[in-house]
């Protein structure tokens, strides 16, 4: 390669620059097939829930898919009947949930009601899942190949990264919030084009509403982009200090604007978030990553294996790391070849920063704790921060990891057009082997499904109805974080009826600590006993007191016992609570409308 255009390589300016109008012209045909390409993997993926949308369940996914199918039902349900969408006392009722403190996506939840109400909440979940994994794949590609590289197939694997990495791939089996990641990548486009001076006060209005849509689809990875943004921006910054002062006027002016105008839009959404019914104070997690969890695989990956993955993170919705030793190795490489390049050096050293704070309060490597401090100390008990998983912070390095990888691979094809004749293939073909080496253990693997649970009849066919009026159904043993499958038989009556308790982030105690799930009552707690081993319990009068006191504070109407592995013993329990029950088609009911409590034999 000449000096001259070797200069210019390494020229931050020009990495900044992104295509031609030319370039972007003929890309447009390309893109297609790209964008075609990253939907073919997402509903590759999910092949089994888009099999049966009517009976498959997302198996690794815990209780998710019933919390976010609700979700969406319940988004949908308020703005077809005209309600705030930001509360929602259909569950938990009723006191409710507060949406806007939970990861409700009412940026997607309310623009997709109409698929909601004509399709069910299913086909919105599988549809939000497939659409975000390859909508963020692509405006991956589309910031990279504009701004970053100049050949489509280094955008191409740097968007495929971004998109279907381990830790991305593990919350694509129930945290959706964590897989539309597609208004990151234009929000950095709009800070390139302030660091450029490009019309700071539109694109700082530009900024601000896609902050705004960013936070009613995902409040916890907008505060992971920001961290990684500003370490990113800060080491350029300090590589490039004269682009850094003639940024710095039209850069604060646009973050300004888009402060004031994305402030302005969710103010009352935050207040109702942070104050209103149902708010938390904090969420407490201690969940840092095992150091050994770097250069490991993940479950749903072709190199990985559930029990060892299982051994080394939080679950299989929370393998964060899983980066596989080639890509570990290769990444440090490129970090050491590239590092003349101010934009590798600012991407290396918020991928080093992400991970580090990944590690949590205390480095762990392999189980055995080091003793030694992690640097998430420094930020554990700032605002904000005292609510994430730490963990999580590995998503700063996605994308990192594809700056590297992207740009390295510009370079190779670079220099196979300029080589002498007959070493461009060789060229070519070794990169490629490095490649696959380092990427196709970590390639994902369609995700697991089994069918779930059949609707009882009494739901199904419309027996709730002769045992409601306004009052709430209480499923027992309740829903929780442990089985939330009412919720689902909740959406098949089309929301017919609220819920006692159920699956969601609430507060608990005096401090309003938020907790998943409604904070416990006497009668749930022994019904959650006698469901998990089996034993009745002698049963007092204190306790059918008590059973009075949370139905009369539930506002039930009705108490369903559904099939159940110990069901005879909950049905002995309740009649002992309650009074005898009546079977309805597949359950038991007590119509505990009366205001003495009894239950109708």
């Amino acid at each position: 390669m000449p000096v001259a255009e070797a200069r210019q390589r390494t020229d931050p300016r020009l990495l900044v620059r992104g295509l031609s109008i030319r370039g972007l012209r003929e890309g447009r045909a390309v893109d297609w097939w790209v964008a075609a390409l990253f939907l073919g993997l997402a509903c590759w993926l999910y092949k089994g829930l888009w099999a049966d949308l009517d009976r498959a369940y997302l198996v690794n996914g815990g209780q998710d898919q019933n919390m976010w199918e609700w979700f969406f039902d319940a988004t949908a349900d308020a703005v077809r009947n005209f309600r705030d969408p930001l509360v929602s006392d259909l569950q938990n009722h009723p006191l409710g949930v507060n949406m806007m403190a939970n990861t409700a996506m009412l940026g997607l939840g309310i623009p997709l009601t109409p698929v909601t109400l004509l399709f069910g909440p299913t086909t919105t979940w599988a549809l939000v899942l497939t659409g975000g994994l390859a909508g963020s794949a692509f405006a991956w590609y589309r910031l990279l190949a504009r701004r970053v590289v100049r050949g489509t197939p280094a955008a191409v694997l740097g968007g495929a990264l971004c998109g279907f990495a381990p830790p991305i791939v593990s919350h694509a089996n129930a945290h959706p919030n964590f897989v539309v990641l597609f208004v990151i990548p234009p929000i950095i486009e709009m800070l390139i084009r302030l660091w450029q001076g490009e019309r700071p006060v539109r694109n700082g209005v530009v900024l601000g509403l896609l902050i705004t849509f960013q936070i009613f689809v995902g409040e916890e990875p907008l505060l992971f982009a920001a961290v990684g943004l500003v370490v990113f921006g800060v080491v350029f910054a300090i590589g490039s200090p004269d682009a850094a002062r003639a940024a710095a006027r039209p850069l604060g002016t646009g973050l300004l604007i888009g402060a004031a105008v994305s402030l302005t839009l969710v103010a009352y959404p935050l207040w109702v978030q942070f104050f209103g019914p149902q708010h938390y104070s904090t969420l407490e997690h201690e969940s840092g990553n095992d150091l050994a969890a770097f250069t490991a695989y993940a479950s749903d990956s072709l190199g990985g294996d559930r029990a060892g993955a299982a051994a080394l993170s939080e679950g299989s919705t929370e393998e964060n790391a899983f980066f596989g030793w080639p890509l570990v190795i290769l990444t440090v490489f490129l970090v050491v070849w590239l590092r003349r390049l101010a934009v590798a050096r600012a991407a290396a050293i918020t991928a080093a920063v992400g991970a580090l704070l990944s590690l949590g309060l205390d480095i762990v490597v392999d189980h055995d704790d080091t003793g030694l401090p992690g640097p998430w100390r420094l930020l554990n008990d700032l605002p904000l921060f005292e609510s994430i998983l730490e963990s999580r912070f590995t998503l700063v390095c996605v994308p990192a990891v594809a700056v590297l990888l992207a740009l390295a691979t510009d370079r190779v094809l670079d220099a196979a057009r300029t080589a002498p004749e007959g070493r461009e293939l060789p060229v070519r073909l070794i990169w490629a082997a490095v490649l696959t080496m380092a990427l196709l253990p970590i390639a994902p693997t369609p995700l697991d499904v089994r069918d779930r649970r059949p609707v009882p009849t009494f739901f199904a066919d419309g027996g709730w109805r002769s045992y409601v009026d306004d009052g709430s159904v209480v499923v027992v043993p309740l829903p929780n974080v442990g089985d939330a499958t009412a919720l689902h038989w909740q959406s098949a009556t089309d929301l017919g009826f609220p819920l006692a308790e159920g699956y969601f982030v609430g507060p608990w105690g005096p401090d309003r600590v938020g907790v998943y799930g409604a904070e416990y009552s006497p009668t749930s707690s022994l019904l959650g006993r006698v469901a998990a081993d089996g034993v009745v319990p002698e049963i007092t009068e204190t306790q059918r007191r008590e059973a009075r006191a949370d139905l009369a504070r539930w506002h039930a109407d009705v108490v369903v016992l559904p099939e159940h592995r110990h069901r005879a013993e909950l049905a002995t329990t309740l009649t002992a609570l309650l009074g005898p029950g009546r079977q309805v088609d597949d359950v038991q009911v007590w119509d505990v409308r009366h205001p003495d409590g009894a239950g109708v034999g």
